[in-house]
């Protein structure tokens, strides 16, 4: 999915820069025919007053950042404009219940478990789920952890059937364990002598069918002790029953692994929860360092971060809110479980990016006009009137693109993509780049534009022109 996510972008690049503008060229003025004539007043073009002309002897228009706010500068006009000085007039007063309903949305994210989906990822009424329940209501004798002895020699050696033996009765008093079957566990036979006897003459003794069980559970130098416990496989008591196995699993001659559902559930979780935060801060590092050479700032980039872990937060909230404690779960037709470990790791890669994208829209046209004038309220309201319409188009079709996968899949991880994708952009392109960002870089101030001066631009120098 990372492969294909990234060629995908690279491709879009290629044919933005070439395939793109050769085909406006073709169309020409004909690209803007059967354009409807106002589809949502919002979204019109954004008005700029033109700039009145400078007479002869007027003096020159401010450097940027000295008389911010004097002089002949353009102002933007537009719904997006107003909401932004309507913002930046109370910023305080918008900032903290903005960031309170953020908060407040992403607070069920501290209750997260993770488990491998199962069955219960597909509808409470489908075959393939009615059956596996069925079979294991009339057939299954519970969850299965297995216990793999793995000797130096022949698992039928007198010490290796000693070894096996000890733990397997050890293993019918670890709590949450029922039953042990194994190759030392043989109906109608008793004793650790008994069966190093049994073994000695080889399997011939045996019925057929405690045959059949104990070459299921050999080989030529493992054996497998399969603990059954009454518990699910993703439930916190089939947890604590393999940590306890292999926390007293230690024998002399012989190398004890674990494994079973359980217990790849618990291993493949702790991998994803190791490799995460190493993923998470290159690509927080890499944006970070991209936008403080494109914005020139070293405060706007790390806004941006922020900005976007609050919808991440936000999504992953209500990802816990509607799928694990399963509010919803009847009207989007699903039984509540734990969320698999993938669904936070796309959520995260695929959202974060598609909000940088907004942020870089939003921040770039807001250079833009902070070059030019020097006044930061300004130019935070300019930016956002040039923006705002391009911003909402874009999250409206990725809102609606990802709602259909959460409201039309009938399976769960598709559903919770879907969903959680879906609410991370809308509440980015509507509660933080509206809000939020206006007022935040509203009380920064100045301060958003400042970098050292090594990160500023520099300037060419002035040509030279021959004397006369």
């Amino acid at each position: 999915m990372g492969l294909s996510g990234s060629f995908m972008v690279l491709i879009s690049v290629v044919y933005s820069l070439t395939f793109l503008p050769a085909l406006l060229a073709i169309l020409g003025k004909r690209v803007n025919h059967w354009r409807p004539a106002s589809l949502l007043r919002p979204f019109r073009r954004s008005r700029i007053t033109p700039v009145t002309t400078a007479t002869a002897g007027t003096a020159a228009a401010p450097a940027v950042g000295a008389g911010a706010g004097k002089g002949p500068d353009p102002v933007a006009r537009g719904f997006w404009a107003r909401l932004a000085n309507l913002v930046m007039r109370r910023p305080v007063a918008v900032l903290l219940p903005c960031l309170a309903v953020l908060l407040l949305a992403g607070s069920p994210l501290s209750q997260i478990r993770l488990a491998e989906a199962d069955v219960t990822l597909l509808p409470p009424g489908d075959d393939s789920r009615q059956g596996t329940e069925l079979l294991t209501q009339q057939f299954g004798q519970g969850n299965a952890i297995d216990v793999v002895l793995d000797f130096n020699g022949s698992p039928y050696s007198a010490a290796d059937v000693a070894t096996a033996y000890q733990l397997g009765q050890r293993l019918t008093t670890f709590p949450g364990i029922s039953t042990v079957t194994s190759y030392v566990n043989v109906p109608g036979v008793t004793g650790v002598a008994t069966y190093q006897e049994l073994y000695a003459n080889g399997l011939a003794g045996l019925p057929a069918a405690e045959r059949a069980q104990v070459t299921q559970l050999t080989g030529s130098s493992i054996a497998v002790l399969r603990a059954y416990t009454p518990y699910a496989d993703s439930s916190d008591q089939a947890e604590n029953a393999v940590r306890y196995i292999r926390a007293h699993d230690r024998v002399d001659g012989a190398q004890i692994l674990v494994t079973g559902n359980t217990a790849f559930d618990m291993d493949y979780v702790q991998y994803m929860l190791d490799q995460t935060p190493l993923a998470v801060v290159y690509v927080m590092t890499t944006t970070f360092l991209l936008l403080m050479v494109l914005l020139r700032s070293l405060v706007l980039p790390i806004k941006a971060v922020l900005m976007n872990l609050l919808s991440l937060s936000a999504s992953f909230g209500a990802l816990v809110f509607i799928f694990q404690q399963g509010h919803l779960s009847g009207f989007l037709d699903f039984s509540p479980a734990p969320l698999d470990p993938t669904i936070p790791v796309l959520v995260f890669c695929v959202v974060f990016g598609l909000s940088m994208d907004y942020e870089v829209f939003l921040l770039t046209r807001m250079r833009e006009a902070w070059l030019e004038h020097g006044d930061n309220r300004r130019a935070v309201a300019a930016g956002l009137q040039a923006s705002g319409r391009l911003i909402t188009g874009a999250a409206a079709i990725m809102v609606t693109v990802f709602l259909v996968f959460g409201l039309v899949s009938s399976v769960v991880i598709i559903k919770a993509l879907g969903l959680g994708m879906a609410i991370a952009i809308f509440v980015d392109a509507t509660v933080v780049r509206a809000l939020v960002v206006p007022a935040l870089m509203r009380l920064i101030g100045p301060v958003n534009w400042w970098a050292p001066r090594w990160l500023q631009n520099r300037k060419p120098p002035e040509e030279k022109t021959a004397p006369a």
